[in-house]
């Protein structure tokens, strides 16, 4: 039999008051994302006066027309999504080979590299000197700019060694005994072994390269090789979303403000990456989990 433990007056008032600020956070965390949502959904004309807080007065998707009407912004989807899949196979597979090597006791100077890389993580050369660096390597105004710098972290470097130091050691002698090398090991013992982990930093720096806006803002020109962030900063801080406004077809343009404009690309530039996180929490919280129990 289950007993319950009665609770005293003062659990029960502590209780109630636990649940109402969690109540009132998720509310302060919620409610901006569902005010940005309804005014897309509204007539940008009608939005103007005011008074919408909780469902669109005069519906309409004239916003979102003119939206992907916007060619800029179908190439700027276009160029996140390349970025997002290669530059995320690209990091997991160079940063995994690279915490490999680490993993291995007879790599000569693995301290030394150790010191080395964790200093990288409280330490950078600055922006200029990082710019500069970028622009003697030709890769201004190249869309490898997103995917060769970003090739490698030392923090994801750390999850990855603490993954391959669990794994047994008799995997990797009987592929040798078989005459498989390092590089073969590696990729046909280790990596798929390893899934849970690099599902893990996949997931980290695919959220990294479709949120990131700042290297399309200053190592990019071209308008047609920015990302969609890139594109949302332009049109939600600059001019762009007047230029859209001017570009609508006339009959919508009376139903459409630079304001609705600016809410409307924020839904669809952000949609993706809200919709795909409830299915890829648990792999996030298992990632922080990776290395953390010894037994």
């Amino acid at each position: 039999m289950i007993l319950f433990k009665r609770k005293t007056a003062g659990e029960a008032i502590f209780d109630g008051l636990n649940g109402l600020v969690m109540l009132l956070v998720c509310f302060v965390t919620l409610y901006p994302i569902w005010y940005v949502l309804v005014h897309s959904f509204n007539n940008g004309t009608d939005a103007m006066q005011g008074g919408i807080y909780w469902w669109p007065r005069v519906p309409s998707l004239d916003n979102y027309r003119a939206v992907f009407e916007n060619t800029g912004i179908m190439k700027a989807m276009g160029i996140t999504v390349a970025k997002t899949v290669i530059g995320t196979a690209a990091h997991v597979f160079f940063t995994s080979m690279v915490a490999y090597a680490f993993s291995r006791r007879e790599l000569v100077g693995r301290r030394a590299y150790m010191m080395l890389g964790t200093v990288t993580l409280f330490f950078s050369g600055g922006l200029i000197p990082t710019y500069l660096l970028i622009r003697d390597l030709g890769l201004l105004d190249s869309f490898w700019v997103y995917i060769l710098p970003a090739m490698f972290n030392f923090f994801d470097l750390i999850i990855f060694l603490a993954f391959f130091r669990e794994i047994p050691a008799g995997l990797e002698e009987a592929a040798k005994i078989d005459g498989a090398g390092d590089f073969t090991i590696f990729c046909r013992v280790v990596l798929p072994v390893s899934m849970p982990v690099v599902a893990t930093i996949a997931l980290f720096h695919g959220v990294y390269q479709w949120n990131d806006y700042f290297t399309g803002m200053i190592y990019i020109n071209n308008s047609d090789l920015q990302p969609i962030q890139t594109f949302l900063y332009r049109v939600v801080a600059q001019s762009s979303s007047n230029q859209m406004l001017a570009a609508a077809p006339g009959g919508m343009a009376k139903n459409v403000t630079s304001q609705s404009i600016k809410l409307a690309t924020m839904v669809v530039t952000t949609l993706p990456i809200v919709l795909a996180y409830p299915f890829l929490q648990k792999y996030f919280v298992k990632g922080f989990m990776i290395g953390s129990i010894k037994g």
